[in-house]
């Protein structure tokens, strides 16, 4: 038997920042999918607080960059704030850099 996850649970800590997780693979992939339609739903803006970050997998990189994508094609923020190093390793290492607007980030934090 597959349980569902209650939404309630999922929606976005207080504040409406979604949390990535410290290892965000293909598992946790769907969590957070849920957690950025709830937020896309609830508000207009998405805030990812990206700080935890230990180690980041395609499934999880794929579902931020169609997130921002579909945010801003909505005339909505997308955000990613307060990358780790990993995260920000990972995404260089990529070239999603740029397509997830963590470059302007790094610019205000240079």
């Amino acid at each position: 038997m597959t349980s569902q996850p209650n939404p309630l649970e999922l929606a976005p800590s207080p504040g409406g920042i979604i949390e990535l997780p410290k290892h965000g693979v293909t598992v946790t992939a769907e969590e957070l999918k849920v957690r950025l339609v709830l937020a896309a739903d609830a508000r207009d803006d998405i805030v990812v607080d990206a700080g935890a970050v230990e180690s980041v997998g395609q499934a999880v990189l794929q579902l931020l960059l169609a997130a921002r994508i579909e945010s801003e094609a909505h005339g909505h923020r997308f955000v990613i704030q307060n990358p780790s190093p990993a995260f920000l390793a990972r995404t260089e290492a990529l070239g999603l850099t740029d397509r997830l607007g963590l470059s302007h980030q790094e610019e205000l934090q240079s």
